[in-house]
């Protein structure tokens, strides 16, 4: 029987909803009886996910683009208009791609600040937008990375940008600590996503290994040597969101099966 974390009726945001971990946690935030709002810019994957959770009458989804002001605002007055407000929001979504400092693609600056935006700037516009909305008790999730407290070759973009989150969530705990408004991260690390796989395919790729020894090298710096699945670390999530954690804030929570301990 799984826990019962008291969020039933909540109003939870997850952004990033249809990717690996996104669906991971969408189906455990219904699952507790919140009011969940899905959101994603792929409609298609949005529309198959919400299909998946027709057994829970309280989540709902909507298409929005986190690099567009409009389409952010547009979404902060329907969920004003919907729900009134704001109890938890993960800020879930972001890209992972290579960006090795000697690309000598026309594109490679262009990629590297776009990755910076969708992963740090995107999540700034919407907790910004949704800020009116949240009551003293509400608690901000961001998606962060064992890369945040790491570094590793050709994704500097991406290792940056997930440092840049450990910093805005120490930062926005301090801002928001004033209205009563939590602000944790959360640090995965390898999670058998299709874009974790992609990573470690361009990983093998760049040093002329299989995937598979790629990936046993990766569990040897495990503590539990085993790759975690989507669900294996969504509870860390759903105690985050709680009243459980009300003394946690400005934390970044490593969840790596202790490949990287801090």
């Amino acid at each position: 029987m799984k826990p019962d974390y008291a969020l039933r009726d909540k109003t939870v945001v997850l952004t990033g909803a249809s990717g690996g971990i996104g669906r991971g946690l969408a189906r455990a935030f219904a699952a507790q009886g919140t009011r969940l709002m899905l959101l994603d810019r792929d409609a298609a994957a949005l529309q198959t996910l919400q299909q998946e959770l027709t057994d829970f009458p309280q989540v709902d989804t909507a298409v929005c683009d986190l690099g567009h002001d409009q389409q952010v605002a547009q979404l902060a007055e329907r969920l004003q208009t919907q729900w009134g407000q704001v109890d938890v929001l993960v800020n879930n979504a972001g890209v992972e791609y290579p960006t090795p400092l000697s690309s000598e693609a026309p594109d490679a600056m262009a990629r590297w600040s776009a990755l910076l935006d969708n992963n740090v700037t995107s999540m700034v516009r919407l907790t910004r937008a949704l800020l009116p909305l949240m009551l003293p008790g509400a608690s901000v999730i961001n998606q962060s990375s064992i890369w945040g407290k790491t570094g590793v070759a050709d994704f500097s973009a991406y290792v940056a940008s997930k440092h840049a989150v450990v910093g805005l969530t120490r930062s926005l705990a301090f801002e928001l600590g004033g209205r009563g408004i939590r602000v944790n991260a959360v640090c995965p690390g390898w999670i058998r996503t299709e874009a974790a796989m992609r990573s470690l395919a361009s990983m093998a790729q760049q040093q002329g290994r299989s995937e598979s020894d790629i990936e046993q090298e990766l569990l040897t710096h495990q503590a539990l040597p085993h790759m975690l699945a989507p669900q294996d670390i969504a509870g860390i999530y759903l105690f985050l969101a709680s009243s459980d954690a009300a003394p946690l804030t400005g934390q970044s929570i490593v969840v790596s099966n202790g490949e990287v301990m801090s």
